[in-house]
């Protein structure tokens, strides 16, 4: 589900000049043109209230706060996010794809207290895929169906589908990044206070862009808590002219951004969601979560009931080789929460996590159908011939013992019908 929404524009078209050496049509009486003129003023107030609904770009999404310029338009279409803890210490990496015209954008987070700001790897997310991947398993059915000879060809077992139950969404192989290193490493970041209701509209404004103030109301309530805010400044490789040609277009935000960690002091695991309240389409939410047990937000905050997708307990020798591991540092439970937000601006807080009463364990399975054989035939070919072979068999043995005892009959003088 998108994380905001687009732009949109309107199109008119001139009418047509009559052709030459044509007569041009008689004029419409003066109660047409009223009619018309009417008709055209209601068309024209619909389309502007439309489009003063759909004109400014959306901005809010669940880790944070996207700000561009209000020509442009910028969407954060998939974020998936791993959060860790320690007792103390927490940890956010988030993998952000964005979409739409702009050429660059501010992201705005914030923190309970000062933040490290460091660049992950991507490999994370992969090892989290294969980690909470469905196990396969096989189920057999008896009857051919279409597909299995001598319904079909014989090449596909059955509908050659599993149906995955209960397995999270997938995310699948990320987009192509047009966001480099280079620009990214090291960020162009920020850290204020939000007790300096200022610094972050200056240090917008430095940047280029403005605060909204639908924006500047969510943030009201880090600012009363003493939060901090993040604020990095995002543009795609080439948009200052770092070896564009000229007269290029410029490039616009597009892809999968290198994921970005956060590292923070912290009383207890917490993910921001306030500012996702002013977005104005349906919001959804993956959280990979890295604990001592299984970990589940404290309540839903306004949207549907969080879902458990996945729950197990990860050792280190399950682990692959690489910043999985680095992250876990060690045996950990990884639990994966999906919770999706119909109405926005009914989310009223940020998710707290907190540890279940029990670790229930959660493993998704995808079931693969494949017809029952025995020693590579069909069971109910072998069956089915098995049954005809009894039948003709004991029909033969029934006309056998008929004969049998009607011969025995004629030697004793019997006559048997």
């Amino acid at each position: 589900m998108a994380k905001t929404g687009f732009l949109a524009g309107v199109a008119t078209k001139r009418p047509r000049r009559p052709r030459a050496g044509t007569a041009a049509p008689s004029g419409p009486s003066p109660r047409e043109m009223s009619i018309r003129r009417n008709a055209a003023t209601t068309v024209l107030l619909l389309l502007l209230a439309q489009f003063a609904a759909v004109a400014w770009p959306a901005y809010a999404c669940g880790c944070g706060g996207m700000v561009t310029d209000p020509d442009d338009t910028i969407a954060v279409e998939r974020e998936t996010s791993v959060v860790t803890w320690d007792g103390a210490t927490e940890r956010i990496v988030m993998s952000l794809t964005v979409g739409g015209d702009a050429t660059e954008a501010a992201w705005i987070m914030p923190v309970p207290d000062r933040a490290e700001v460091a660049l992950a790897e991507r490999e994370l997310f992969d090892d989290l895929r294969a980690a909470t991947a469905p196990e396969r398993r096989t189920r057999h059915y008896f009857w051919p169906r279409d597909g299995d000879w001598p319904r079909g060809d014989g090449d596909g077992a059955g509908d050659g589908a599993g149906d995955g139950a209960g397995a999270p969404p997938m995310d699948g192989a990320p987009p192509v990044d047009i966001i480099s290193r280079d620009r990214l490493g090291p960020f162009d970041v920020a850290r204020l206070a939000a007790t300096d209701p200022g610094a972050l509209d200056s240090w917008l404004g430095d940047n280029g862009f403005a605060l909204p103030e639908d924006l500047a109301a969510g943030l009201a309530p880090y600012v009363e808590q003493g939060w901090e805010y993040v604020a990095i400044r995002l543009a795609p490789a080439g948009a200052e002219g770092d070896g564009d040609a000229e007269g290029a277009e410029p490039a616009v935000l597009g892809g999968t951004l290198d994921p970005i960690s956060l590292t923070f002091a912290a009383d207890e695991p917490v993910y921001p969601m306030r500012l996702s309240a002013n977005a104005d389409t349906e919001q959804s939410l993956t959280l990979y979560v890295l604990g001592p047990g299984r970990m589940e937000p404290v309540d839903a905050i306004g949207g549907s009931p969080p879902e458990v997708t996945f729950a197990a307990r990860l050792p280190v020798d399950e682990q692959p080789e690489g910043p999985l591991r680095d992250l876990a540092a060690g045996d950990t439970f990884l639990t994966v929460v999906e919770q999706s937000f119909p109405e926005p601006s009914a989310i009223n807080g940020d998710h707290t996590l907190s540890r279940s009463a029990q670790d229930t364990e959660v493993r998704p399975v995808a079931y693969e159908d494949e017809l029952l054989t025995w020693a590579g035939v069909p069971a109910w070919l072998v069956t089915v011939l098995g049954a005809a072979l009894l039948l003709g068999a004991g029909g033969g043995f029934g006309v056998h013992r008929v004969r049998r005892h009607r011969r025995a009959a004629r030697l004793l003088g019997v006559h048997r019908p």
